[in-house]
């Protein structure tokens, strides 16, 4: 006969849907108001003095934790026999079911949750807060209406505490899987083997099994003794902002890994653009700006401001989990993407349509404005101003000509609309141009100029990547994508 069910009067205990060491987690139901909670609940009888710290760090953390991807405690209960945390009901299951399920994540899918994840990163930082024990398992996953989208939360804080950055702990914690190797190996640490733990999941979610994966604890720690680099599976492509970000969380030492304050700020995540309700308001104006700009037809400037506000509308539209707003969002897109297609390429057209309302979804009315077709050849053509006079000063620097020579091809593949090879050409030449920069002269006008140039082609760069990114979601909406895992970030 099976050990029966905890019972709480104020609430009716469903199907278990977890267990861990000492706790076992149940659906169950509120019976004055019918909502579904999940209920953590803690036998006494079976608590370590240990057990017991962890229990009440637990409650005491997730009474002051408020955050939309930190799993909510709604309220903790006791009995003689048991602990119950009363927590909210996550519909999706772990992240680590749905990487069983996938295999494999996309990697546009990898970064939202990790997006997600780092949001609830920096605001436990914010409150010098270090969870000690992320992995796939416990990271839920909360499907919206109609079971679309999914949202990650961070649940179990068991091993969580308090610790500043700059101060250690020696105490083993966490699942050694995911744990990092200064913690496996008994060394001191300190708050950055949280990001060890994310590095792992990352991996995971990306190639489908961790990079230690391991028979046994042994041939676990042997790995980790071994000191072998982890390398990205040769069978698989992501894009060279996530390797980055995969290599610089997998660093063994503490000292080599990212910074929290470098992780907040990568490119693979821009947390800058991540889904807000302020966000959302910045997008509003900027498309509001570029359809002024469009009217007074400002093209260049227009252009920008559409490719910026798309920069903020993407990762809102990839978090949405609800299916009309979605489907809202997707056409405002849409509109405000054809534009911006539109003015890069007006060159081509003899006539340029009227602009939309950044309040509506709606399709503008035709409206002509007389466009001299070979002025807007000739003008789209010319290399600028600032390209000249740097390529004139180029004749001593043969690497230099060279690298400037590859970045107008850029400009060129980008007014043929080959987005991605124009994207891929900005990328080599801002990869050497850094480099030459840096040997310069202070203060030179050659210096002076190539600075302008990087800057330049670096704000082109990340158009054609916004652009891309408002197509590639596009495609995957309509089923129109063949092959997004290695999608443009």
């Amino acid at each position: 006969m099976g050990t029966p069910k905890p019972d709480i009067n104020e609430y009716q205990m469903l199907e278990r849907i977890g267990s861990g060491t000492y706790a076992t987690v149940y659906r169950a139901m509120k019976k004055a108001t019918k909502d579904i909670f999940a209920i953590k609940c803690v036998e006494k009888a079976s608590l370590s003095k240990t057990a017991v710290d962890n229990i009440i760090t637990e409650i005491s953390l997730l009474k002051k934790l408020k955050h939309q991807h930190i799993v909510e405690m709604k309220d903790f209960l006791w009995d003689d026999r048991f602990i119950y945390i009363v927590m909210e009901y996550c519909n999706g299951g772990s992240l680590s079911s749905y990487i069983r399920q996938k295999q494999q994540l996309s990697e546009m899918t990898c970064k939202i949750f990790l997006r997600q994840l780092a949001l609830a990163l920096r605001y436990m930082r914010q409150n010098d807060v270090c969870h000690f024990d992320l992995k796939p398992q416990n990271l839920l996953l909360m499907r919206g209406t109609s079971g679309h989208g999914v949202e990650l939360k961070v649940a179990d804080f068991g091993f969580a505490q308090h610790l500043k950055l700059g101060q250690e702990n020696t105490s083993i914690k966490g699942s050694p899987l995911y744990m990092a190797p200064e913690i496996l190996l008994k060394h001191c640490y300190d708050a950055s083997a949280d990001l060890w733990s994310i590095g792992v999941i990352l991996y995971e979610c990306l190639f489908g099994k961790a990079p230690y994966s391991s028979q046994s604890l042994q041939e676990l720690i042997d790995k980790i003794r071994s000191n072998r680099r982890i390398e990205v599976p040769k069978t698989h492509r992501i894009s060279p902002e996530c390797e980055d970000l995969l290599s610089r969380l997998l660093q063994r030492s503490p000292k080599d890994r990212i910074t929290f304050e470098d992780f907040f700020k990568h490119a693979f995540l821009d947390l800058k653009h991540a889904p807000s309700e302020e966000n959302l308001e910045k997008a509003i104006a900027l498309i509001n700006e570029a359809i002024e700009q469009d009217k007074q037809q400002d093209y260049d400037a227009a252009y920008r401001s559409y490719c910026r506000g798309l920069q903020y509308f993407v990762p809102i539209i990839q978090a949405e989990t609800s299916p009309s707003k979605k489907q809202i969002l997707r056409k405002r897109i849409q509109t405000y993407l054809n534009r911006a297609e539109e003015i890069k390429h007006s060159f081509r057209a003899e006539k340029t349509p009227s602009v939309p309302d950044a309040t509506t979804s709606s399709q503008p009315e035709a409206k002509t404005v007389p466009v001299s077709r070979t002025e807007q050849i000739q003008r789209a053509l010319e290399p600028s101003d600032l390209y000249k006079q740097l390529y004139a000063l180029a004749s001593s620097s043969p690497e230099l000509k060279s690298a400037l020579e590859i970045g107008r091809q850029a400009e060129l593949y980008a007014l043929e609309n080959r987005l991605d090879v124009a994207l891929e050409s900005y990328k080599t030449v801002l990869g050497k141009l850094m480099p030459l920069l840096g040997l310069e002269l202070r203060g030179s006008k050659r210096r002076d100029l190539l600075h302008q140039q990087i800057v330049r082609w670096m704000e082109q760069a990340e158009q054609i990547k916004t652009v891309r990114s408002a197509q590639i979601l596009e495609e995957m909406e309509n089923g129109t994508a063949t092959n997004y895992n290695c999608c443009l970030q």
